[in-house]
Formats: C-alpha cells, structure tokens, sequence
C-alpha cells in the first residue's frame, strides 16, 4: 500500500496525531477513535494493523497490554516527496506576509 493511501484515511490520520503526542495502548486508541468516529473496536484494531503493516506504527508488548507509537520511517518519505512541492505554497506564504505587513504599515499599526 502506498503511503498516501494510508494516509489517505482520516481515521488512520487520527490515530497517528494521538501516536504522536507518545505511545498508547490499543485500548486509548480504540476508545478515542471509537468516540470520534463512532466505530468499533474490531475497526480500530484493524487500522492499527494497516498503520503497522506499512511501518507508519510500532507495537510492542507489556503483559496482555500491547502498546503503539509512531514509526517515523514512511513519514520522512513522505516528507521528502512533498519537499518537491514546498516551493509553491512557502512562496504564497511570503508574498501573504508582505501584503500584511502593507496593510499594518498603511493602517498605521504597531508591530505587535
């Protein structure tokens, strides 16, 4: 599966944002998930699995608890491909930063 494929879902997506903030067992994210998107538990495991089978996740076990985290890995691929593209917007933003600068210096603002 490609990465933007499992990127693409936004459970998946949610769950890596709860990931990201530290290791979780399965049940902390079923229970999240399970509120947030109103799925069930079989649901949520098996997008822990797509997570863990494409390197997106890790899992590891403590007794019957079995705990996930971030995988960087495929995230610094994605990164990488989308270096490609960072031109296009990081220009719109400096040209969005000068235009409000024009506006505050023509208002007659403050800096802060």
């Amino acid at each position: 599966m490609h990465a933007f494929d499992v990127l693409g879902d936004p459970v998946r997506r949610r769950i890596l944002e709860l990931l990201a903030d530290g290791e979780r067992s399965s049940g902390a994210v079923t229970t999240v998930i399970s509120h947030e998107f109103g799925i069930s538990q079989p649901a949520v495991s098996q997008h822990l699995r797509v997570l863990r089978d494409n390197g997106f996740a890790k899992v590891r076990a403590e007794g019957a608890r079995r705990l996930y985290a971030v995988d960087s890995a495929p995230l610094r691929e994605v990164d990488a491909w989308l270096d490609h593209f960072r031109g296009f917007w990081e220009q719109r933003l400096d040209a969005l930063g000068t235009e409000l600068a024009r506006g505050k210096r023509a208002r007659g603002d403050k800096e802060n």
